[in-house]
């Protein structure tokens, strides 16, 4: 079974990106500072997967710790980068603190991964790279624009490092998985979204809301030029999503892939807030407390994902629905409630 080490790999994406690659027979090893999830994710995957899996507990900004790592799992074959910070508010309050951490880490993996001649990555980055977009939908050859947060600057940079590395004569190869907005949670509603406070994600905050534990939800201006005035977005269910990263790996460990690659991960479909208000409600038969609100500084009218390349040249596509993605999210959050896990 070859070895993947998973940075970030407790985390919400890549606790479900764990469970995929083991069931299609790697050997993933996460590293996870904890700093934004909680050790009941370690304990879903295994629970999910009938063991436990290696575990490193250190920073990724850590050169001497990623260092040991790297010389006590000998044989790693390739990389899933996700250690990163990733709420916009909180960038624009505190951007020294992500330019370390999201920046200082990839910068940090890549010194490594050179030194220890590991030479796949998978990277995970952001729709947020494309802006305001001029034209939907977005294809991979959407001018990547300004940044609209310091969170979204931190993925442009990391492109324009990986994208440096490639063309510098460096044996690593990277694909970047643009995401657009992941939901949902495992079938078995055993690892889901784990928010720590107030979730700054729609879904967490629809399930609370629905739960009892928000008050209500507030949908961010609906004077927006969509078709009920409420932001467009592509919902991506997680699952689908952790899939990509899998078939990500063996384009690159089959050697097929260039020195640098960039893929959208999304469904191709743009689906409103209230949409995705409406798809909970019918998914559940739960009835939602929301109200308008004014815009929110910063928010992206409308994005979705063009993802003929990801179909044509990765074979994958995304096979979960809207309403699919709501009913796994609900699970996850009355697992939650019923093993009186949240706080």
């Amino acid at each position: 079974m070859k070895k993947i080490l998973v940075t970030g790999g407790a985390g919400y994406i890549g606790s479900h990106t764990v469970v995929e690659l083991v069931e299609a027979g790697y050997e993933p090893i996460i590293i996870d500072n904890f700093s934004n999830t909680e050790e009941r994710s370690l304990q879903g995957i295994a629970a999910i997967l009938g063991r436990e899996v290696t575990c490193h507990r250190i920073d990724c900004t850590d050169v001497a710790a990623l260092r040991k790592v790297f010389e006590q799992e000998t044989g790693i074959a390739g990389v899933i980068h996700f250690a990163a910070y990733k709420a916009v508010g909180e960038s624009v309050a505190e951007p020294l603190k992500y330019y370390h951490n999201n920046v200082g880490s990839l910068v940090a993996l890549l010194q490594v991964m050179e030194e220890f001649k590991v030479n796949k990555l998978v990277f995970s980055s952001s729709c947020t790279v494309y802006g305001i977009p001029a034209e939907l939908p977005v294809t991979e050859q959407t001018p990547v624009q300004k940044a609209n947060s310091p969170y979204g600057n931190t993925k442009k940079i990391c492109e324009e490092i990986l994208t440096d590395l490639a063309t510098s004569g460096s044996d690593i190869h990277t694909i970047a998985l643009r995401y657009f907005n992941p939901i949902g949670a495992h079938p078995s509603a055993k690892i889901g979204e784990l928010p720590l406070g107030v979730p700054n994600n729609l879904v967490p905050f629809i399930t609370q809301t629905a739960a009892g534990i928000r008050e209500q939800l507030t949908i961010f201006g609906n004077d927006y030029d969509t078709q009920d005035g409420t932001c467009i977005r592509d919902y991506v269910h997680v699952v689908d999503l952790a899939k990509a990263h899998v078939v990500a790996i063996d384009r690159l460990l089959t050697d097929k892939a260039e020195n640098i690659e960039f893929f959208n991960v999304g469904t191709g479909t743009g689906n409103t807030v209230l949409e995705a208000v409406q798809a909970f409600e019918r998914a559940t038969g739960e009835k939602l407390n929301y109200k308008i609100g004014p815009r929110r500084p910063g928010d992206v009218p409308k994005i979705y994902a063009d993802v003929t390349k990801a179909t044509e040249e990765l074979g994958f596509k995304t096979t979960s629905t809207l309403e699919e993605a709501m009913k796994s999210a609900w699970d996850w959050q009355m697992h939650l409630q019923n093993t009186s896990e949240q706080v």
